[in-house]
């Protein structure tokens, strides 16, 4: 798989570890992050990553912020992108299986070296379990195309 990665000033060093991880499991990776010592601001690189997967540039993002949860808000804008916002393998997991979430956003702050591990393998190889969750994904691209999601059925 391609991944796309990005993070902003406090995802730098939890950044590192998530490209090893990615070479370690023979993935490709596209880096959008940020090199530099000052401050970034999180929009900027989580579009540019969410954009790679909307466009089919890469097959999955994961992004790093100090909590998460501002490159989650900025990701999700983007088309085509489930971003989800993990602490633990189980989200990770359920996020993969459930949401066939393509974008995972990590806490650079709050993860620990061992957990952020289980999380980035765990979510890389878990796949989407499709059946009953394919038409509630389907619903939140009808959200995402401005339409009212109970008019999907199966």
């Amino acid at each position: 798989m391609k991944i796309a990665v990005a993070n902003d000033h406090r995802g730098g060093k939890a950044i590192e570890q998530v490209k090893a991880i990615i070479a370690q499991l023979n993935h490709e990776c596209l880096d959008f992050g940020s090199s530099i010592e000052g401050p970034v601001d999180y929009p900027d690189v989580a579009f540019q990553a969410a954009v790679a997967v909307s466009e089919n540039k890469a097959d999955r993002a994961i992004l790093v912020c100090g909590t998460g949860i501002g490159m989650s808000i900025a990701a999700n804008k983007v088309k085509g992108v489930r971003a989800a916002l993990c602490y633990d393998e189980l989200n990770a997991q359920i996020s993969r299986q459930h949401n066939d979430a393509n974008v995972l956003c990590l806490s650079g702050d709050l993860l620990g070296s061992s957990a952020l591990r289980k999380i980035v393998e765990t979510w890389l190889k878990t796949e989407f379990s499709g059946g009953r969750h394919q038409r509630r994904v389907e619903k939140i691209t009808a959200i995402e195309e401005g339409q009212d999601p109970r008019t999907i059925s199966d």
